[in-house]
């Protein structure tokens, strides 16, 4: 509950910080324009997610066949979580990783790489499947392209902002103009502001994604060590990919290139498996 209402209020600064920068603006047309065009970068993303993110990583789907464990456990928990069983993909990388992705519950992908599959054992890769399914429950894919469009959006106002204050398009004599420094600092500071909500929406899933995961797990402690393997593992064995998918990942598959915990798209590791303990009673 505390991770979804941290969420509608980092959902809400992120609308203020756009209608904001659209009053700096001096009217609508500016507001509707931005986020029009956030919209149309976004939407595709959000609409084929699934399909680029497995294409990019060379995933190849799995039949119950191919894994009769991983689908029977995938099955079992959907059905806990009241949504459609997701299709299974494997990644072939040795890097341990895992990921959840589509538009909606009854498009949904989990996908796994070849070294998970390798390290954990059947509980702690229950405890993984768990999570990627609590992504799914949560809807966080639909949260996370909403926190893009509104980010896109404050990133185009601040940039039509920045090229009007440099040339001169505020009026030092105009007072509903507003002070031209003013506007140029709010058109750098926003950006970055909305970097920065955004990263804190991303965690604030992760944390729900863990917690719905321990549920239907019916174990907290099978997502804690999968989690402690995952985090000195992919040290050890970076994912090869793009950082642009950084956030869909259970543990950031990028190690080796260490984030301010500000800018940082995961919680610390220590911190997720210190409050799944702390939900097993330990």
């Amino acid at each position: 509950m505390t991770s979804q209402i941290k969420t509608v209020l980092l959902l809400g600064l992120l609308t203020g910080l756009l209608m904001m920068l659209g009053g700096a603006m001096g009217g609508r047309t500016g507001l509707f324009l931005a986020f029009g065009l956030a919209m149309l970068m976004n939407v595709g993303s959000y609409w084929y997610s699934d399909k680029i993110v497995l294409k990019m990583y060379k995933a190849q789907e799995l039949s119950p066949g191919d894994a009769p464990h991983i689908h029977r456990v995938v099955e079992e928990m959907a059905a806990t979580a009241g949504i459609p069983k997701p299709r299974i993909f494997l990644i072939p990388q040795d890097s341990p990783n895992a990921f959840a992705t589509g538009r909606n519950p009854e498009n949904a992908v989990v996908a796994v790489t070849r070294g998970i599959v390798n390290i954990l054992n059947p509980d702690e890769l229950k405890g993984v499947l768990a999570h990627e399914l609590g992504h799914i429950a949560n809807r966080d894919i639909l949260i996370q392209t909403i926190a893009a469009v509104l980010a896109g959006a404050i990133v185009f106002i601040a940039n039509m902002l920045q090229w009007t204050a440099i040339f001169g398009g505020f009026s030092r004599d105009d007072d509903e103009g507003g002070s031209p420094l003013a506007a140029l600092a709010m058109a750098f500071l926003a950006p970055v502001a909305a970097g920065l909500i955004q990263m804190a929406i991303s965690r604030s899933r992760e944390y729900l994604a863990d917690a719905t995961g321990a549920r239907l797990a019916q174990n907290p402690l099978h997502l804690a060590g999968a989690l402690a393997k995952l985090d000195a593992a992919s040290r050890q064995v970076p994912l090869q990919g793009s950082p642009a998918t950084e956030n869909m990942f259970i543990v950031n598959p990028f190690s080796g290139r260490r984030a301010m915990s500000l800018f940082a798209t995961h919680p610390p590791i220590e911190e997720r498996i210190a409050r799944l303990r702390a939900m097993a009673g330990e």
